[in-house]
């Protein structure tokens, strides 16, 4: 199997969320477990949402879904280390979005995963992918200028 080495497009971030690992986020080899980190990522992303002015469930009236995640970890996390998660959007292909998100330790300045998240908004009706609202790439557009908070 080949293996694509993910790299972050820093060039394109949008927002930085601190996120501290919790003790329920261990697994049993006792630092960061997969499930964790990618239910810190979600947490970062629902906040990259709420920063573009949407929300994850309703951008323009069209609810956003994951059609396909990626994840490279690079090294461990443990309780009660804080991380960084940055978030950048490319430009959009298609009737979709990439999400990249690296996850950080500030401490040592060490990525600890990089993921790239595929996103798709639908029509609620139709269930059926949509073309990306002019109102959302106008917030990337916005969010990209000022760079992270």
């Amino acid at each position: 199997m080949e293996r694509v080495r993910l790299e972050f497009p820093a060039t394109d971030l949008v927002h930085r969320h601190r996120l501290p690992v919790r003790i329920g986020d261990m697994n049993y080899g006792r630092h960061l477990g997969h499930d964790a980190a990618i239910g810190l990522l979600h947490e970062a992303r629902v906040h990259v949402f709420e920063s573009l002015g949407f929300h994850e469930w309703d951008v323009v009236g069209h609810p956003s879904v994951v059609a396909d995640l990626a994840v490279q970890y690079r090294a461990e996390a443990r309780w009660p280390e804080a991380l960084i998660v940055d978030s950048a959007i490319p430009a959009a292909q298609g009737r979709g979005f990439h999400v990249y998100q690296r996850l950080w330790r500030p401490a040592d300045e060490r990525t600890v995963a990089l993921a790239r998240v595929g996103v798709v908004l639908l029509d609620p009706h139709t269930g059926k992918p949509v073309e990306l609202p002019v109102a959302f790439g106008e917030a990337l557009a916005r969010a990209k200028q000022r760079g992270a908070d």
